[in-house]
């Protein structure tokens, strides 16, 4: 009675381009599940941080007090940063006995949260592109495993007198490992890529409110001054 290869017997009996194509599908799942883990947790920490930072910001909180316990902080990023970065050009800008434009003091503090934004989207977008290639590509990579495979199970049958469907069975199934691989690699990917592309969408949009609603506020303290 025969006995059904398992699926490690499968693999070890493959070409060895074969199992070099299953060895960087393996490796490239791997990474991207280390990156989706690693993106979770870091944009999942940046929404905390902005709705714990707009809540102090909106509790009427003395801007001055508020910048100078941002400015003490080791670490700050997101919301805070975007903060820190407007106010300090805002009072820069604020010399003693001089008359001051209101329209370059918001256009410089525009700019200096822009940037620091800019520098926030580049940070949580890091990697990114990563996942879209692994989802992109991994499946095209299986496929050349897959056609490779069959491949090499046919030119095999070349060399006996009588062919069957039970000699060519198992290279078939060798091939089609390899089609499963690519998929198993590329689909978390792409979905993770979607989830976190549409997540760094809304969160940069949440910062450019904050943006906006912090420009008028400075520009009606300019006024009043």
């Amino acid at each position: 009675m025969s006995v059904d290869p398992t699926f490690y017997d499968l693999v070890m009996n493959s070409s060895v381009l074969a199992q070099l194509v299953l060895l960087l599908l393996l490796i490239a799942s791997v990474l991207s599940w280390a990156m989706i883990f690693v993106k979770w947790r870091m944009l999942k920490r940046a929404r905390r941080q902005a709705v714990v930072f707009e809540d102090r910001f909106w509790s009427g909180a003395n801007l001055s007090q508020l910048y100078e316990g941002v400015r003490a902080q080791t670490q700050r990023g997101g919301l805070e940063g975007i903060f820190a970065a407007g106010f300090r050009e805002y009072l820069r800008l604020q010399r003693p006995n001089q008359e001051t434009v209101p329209n370059f003091v918001i256009d410089a503090a525009q700019r200096s949260m822009r940037v620091a934004s800019s520098r926030e989207e580049d940070e949580l977008g890091r990697w990114l592109s990563f996942l879209a290639t692994v989802g992109s590509v991994s499946p095209y990579v299986g496929l050349f495993g897959t056609v490779w495979g069959i491949m090499h199970a046919f030119m095999a049958l070349g060399n006996v007198q009588q062919a069957s469907l039970a000699m060519v069975a198992p290279g078939i199934a060798e091939a089609l490992i390899a089609t499963a691989m690519g998929l198993f690699a590329a689909i978390p990917a792409v979905v993770a890529y979607n989830r976190f592309a549409d997540e760094l969408e809304r969160l940069m949009t949440r910062y450019d409110n904050f943006q906006d609603e912090f420009l008028a506020l400075l520009q009606r303290q300019l006024v009043m001054n």
